[in-house]
């Protein structure tokens, strides 16, 4: 059965990264909630996104394809997207155009809108910065200008939590008015799932020893090392699996220190999992060290399994973790004190009051209120 839109039925080009990341999840699930609404949504990108299904009504998928000659030492992907925004946009009559990321998403669309100026039409772009654009691909000295461009030429900017938004304003120091609008979970997806838990726990636990969660792109921002250090001074006490759930540049040597260390029975790599929900609900806690995370979507994504989180104490994480509440934070790197309070969650009286706060903490960010918020935002760009 469809949701009733609050807003007229909209034409709404969505352009994203395809891949597991933060950025293309949401972007993904705005588009594929839209549509649920009565919306017409076309995702314009590189490949299918991992996450949007075949059918799907009202959605529709526009692969931007990248002319190889050899006169290209790099493919030109920003051309050939900027040439299938103005494409769609002219055919698919867009109404608006909503890019995820700034780098080159965002500069593409206003190249794009520039193009369809020519031919007398308007297309608004509104961008979401959602954390790597701006706090590291962002601070890179030769695309600094292109991204201060592009924001300030965009015809609205929203951001996924208020640190991301400050960083903006005093990295590139931008006038636009930016608007938080935060990351989502679906409540459906996301939830304790009492029959995976009883049916598939004792695979990973079959002494009902307690699991020890981590999901990440393994980069070096994501400190997966500390997540490794903190398990290890908890299985001292506590008897207990560690599951690290992704892959990247630094799974290579985390595997090797794992192996070297006969720690293999005990700390498990599961790679990269689609349905990362089911995994999370036969786990008890959530690690998450990072250097810094712009909102800490993954973290949202347990809480609303009811799992606890640890963290560091770091860019948007504030935002969404209460200490004492639905979990803990410290200092970056401070794995002795983050040790402290995993032991502390799993206490069997404390847990309980920790994991049903995790899951009251996700319900104020339940797909259905955030998306509502895009959908008043779309509208004040678009011209009927």
């Amino acid at each position: 059965m469809l949701k009733l839109a609050l807003f007229n039925d909209m034409t709404i080009g969505i352009v994203c990264y395809p891949t597991f990341g933060g950025s293309g999840v949401i972007a993904t699930e705005l588009g594929k909630i839209l549509a649920s609404l009565g919306h017409c949504v076309h995702f314009i990108t590189y490949d299918r996104p991992v996450r949007l299904d075949f059918f799907v009504q009202n959605i529709y998928y526009h692969e931007v394809m990248t002319p190889n000659y050899p006169l290209f030492q790099y493919l030109p992907y920003e051309s050939a997207l900027i040439s299938k925004i103005v494409d769609v946009a002219m055919h698919s009559h867009l109404d608006l155009v909503h890019v995820h990321y700034a780098i080159p998403h965002a500069s593409a669309a206003v190249f794009a809108k520039k193009i369809l100026k020519s031919y007398q039409i308007s297309l608004p772009v509104i961008t979401t910065l959602h954390g790597t654009d701006i706090t590291l691909v962002g601070k890179e000295e030769t695309f600094k200008p292109i991204i201060k461009y592009a924001i300030e030429h965009s015809d609205g900017v929203t951001s996924v939590s208020e640190f991301l938004k400050k960083e903006t304003y005093t990295y590139f120091e931008v006038d636009k008015s930016i608007e938080v609008i935060p990351n989502f979970v679906s409540l459906v997806r996301f939830r304790p799932k009492p029959e995976i838990r009883n049916t598939y726990r004792k695979l990973i636990a079959p002494n009902d020893e307690k699991i020890l969660i981590h999901t990440s792109n393994f980069r070096k921002v994501k400190r997966v090392q500390d997540v490794i250090a903190v398990y290890l001074e908890v299985k001292k006490q506590i008897p207990s699996k560690l599951l690290l759930v992704g892959d990247g540049p630094e799974r290579t040597h985390l595997e090797k220190y794992v192996r070297e260390n006969q720690l293999t029975q005990w700390v498990i790599f599961m790679g990269k999992q689609e349905k990362v929900e089911d995994i999370l609900a036969i786990s008890d806690i959530f690690l998450m060290p990072s250097e810094t995370e712009s909102f800490g979507l993954a973290a949202l994504e347990a809480m609303a399994c009811g799992l606890p989180v640890v963290a560091s104490h770091a860019g948007g994480l504030p935002e969404l973790i209460v200490k004492g509440f639905n979990g803990f934070m410290t200092e970056v790197g401070d794995t002795n004190q983050m040790s402290k309070y995993v032991i502390e969650i799993l206490n069997p009286e404390k847990y309980a009051y920790y994991s049903e706060n995790a899951i009251k903490t996700a319900q104020k960010f339940d797909e259905n209120l955030i998306v509502k918020s895009y959908e008043k935002f779309y509208s004040q760009y678009i011209k009927k």
